[in-house]
């Protein structure tokens, strides 16, 4: 039936999927989850606990200020509404300030549609012409809706009626309306829709910080430094260290059991001391990641190292190899493989300390980012450089892996990338051992025939 051929032909037990298959579950899993991201965000059914406002205004009463683009939920934003509406009904005593700080409850809204710059939000000669130019019907913003409409045209005939252009001294005393909030439904805070993370994520990485800070550019840098630094010590500790253990059992008994141990005590707990040491640079955050690696590299490459084939190692003995010639000639290229790919494993686990290491000392990097913006509760600058970190460790893995088909060809199946790539490296080396191969073949076929010829030449008799 063609169900079962279907099934037969994606599910076998311990097959290799074709190379289009393989391809089109690769993108199914990433696919599926900015779906589901998408759905959750854009679909207005599905779930939307919050309202996330676009027009704000603050209550006499109340200390709590909301501004554009906060979020407050389903069940008290109708509350919020009904109470701005009974301000302006009650229309209590005003002043010069408290006009001057309404009329800018237009800037997120200018800001949004263009109008005005964000470094122009409380430049009140050009909110003042908005006001105008709204009430008037000289421009148009979809984002208002009827009642605040009204509610601009009744306070611009207070304003005009003093003066054309924006004067604080003009200003009316006499209270102005506040604009009715409005809001949209949204997620939490802590999921912000994919349009907002990614207009965030890229406005963070084009625009020059402000008070002359550390930009994206030089803090991924940053990031990436302590990352490969920290990894590059342990590596130079953890590889040689693991082999010996791996391969002598004095080393192993040696070395093994305390980093055994030493293994469960979190590198987080040796915070205060690195900084204390090392001092609150870089370099005890490059400790962390080099104390969070060695151990659990020491342990893998050691494991790594004793499943090579014994028989090898027999081999190379029984040739007369000496303890050198037997770890440079034998073990090391043995073991080349599968260590590549222990460094691969363990690189990703080093990534995972990244953002507990830029916290000690001064706060450095991505992390400072997360940290600080998450603490303010901008989800949509924290998404950017979580995701950013996952591409970075993603896009490098998959570099390694496409790199051990290149320098390790007989170790496994590789793309056609990869042993294409493979095939013209190697082309030199293949040409001079074919070459080689051929000459000890004619030398061998030459021989022969001479001695062919001497036999025909001296025949043997019998006696």
């Amino acid at each position: 039936m063609p169900s079962k051929r279907i099934f037969s032909e994606w599910f076998r037990i311990r097959r290799e999927l074709p190379q289009g298959k393989r391809m089109i579950l690769t993108i199914i899993s990433f696919c599926f989850p900015a779906i589901l991201w998408c759905v959750v965000s854009y679909v207005p059914w599905i779930w939307h606990p919050d309202m996330k406002i676009t027009v704000a205004a603050s209550r006499d009463d109340v200390a709590t200020v909301f501004t554009a683009g906060d979020h407050v939920s389903k069940e008290y934003f109708p509350k919020y509404v009904e109470d701005i509406r009974t301000e302006n009904a009650e229309l209590k005593e005003g002043s010069k300030r408290k006009n001057q700080k309404l009329l800018r409850q237009l800037s997120p809204l200018a800001i949004e549609a263009g109008w005005i710059a964000a470094d122009e939000a409380q430049n009140d000669e050009k909110i003042y012409l908005l006001w105008q130019d709204l009430a008037t019907g000289k421009r148009k913003l979809p984002a208002l809706n009827e009642e605040n409409l009204e509610i601009i045209r009744a306070n611009w005939a207070k304003l005009s009626a003093t003066s054309p252009t924006f004067s604080y001294k003009a200003l009316p005393d006499e209270p102005l309306l506040k604009l009715i909030p409005q809001g949209k439904p949204a997620n939490p805070s802590y999921l912000p829709a994919p349009d907002e993370v990614l207009k965030t994520g890229w406005k963070s990485f084009t625009t020059p910080p402000r008070n002359e800070g550390a930009t994206m550019g030089e803090r991924y840098r940053s990031s990436l430094s302590i990352i490969f630094r920290g990894f590059l010590w342990a590596c130079l500790v953890g590889v040689p260290v693991g082999i010996l253990c791996g391969t002598y059992s004095f080393f192993s008994n040696l070395f093994e059991p305390f980093t055994d141990f030493f293994r469960y005590m979190p590198a987080p707990t040796f915070s205060t001391l690195l900084v204390a040491v090392l001092l609150a640079d870089d370099a005890p955050k490059i400790a962390l990641v080099f104390i969070g690696t060695l151990p659990h590299m020491i342990l893998m490459i050691s494991k790594t190292t004793r499943l090579l084939d014994p028989s090898l190692l027999e081999a190379a003995q029984t040739l007369g190899a000496k303890p050198g010639q037997m770890i440079g000639r034998v073990v090391l290229p043995g073991i080349m493989p599968n260590l590549y790919n222990d460094l691969r494993i363990l690189l990703g686990w080093a990534w995972t300390w990244l953002v507990i290491a830029e916290l000690i000392g001064v706060k450095s990097g991505l992390t400072e980012v997360i940290e600080t913006q998450g603490r303010f509760r901008n989800f949509d600058q924290v998404f950017p450089v979580i995701i950013l970190i996952g591409i970075t460790g993603f896009v490098t893995d998959q570099i390694l892996a496409w790199l051990h088909g290149i320098l390790f060809p007989w170790a496994g199946t590789s793309g056609r990338i990869s042993r294409a790539v493979a095939s013209f490296v190697t082309w030199p080396v293949r040409t001079v051992a074919q070459g080689a191969r051929e000459r000890v073949l004619a030398d061998e076929l030459e021989r022969e025939a001479r001695y062919i010829n001497f036999n025909t030449e001296n025949p043997t008799t019998k006696p």
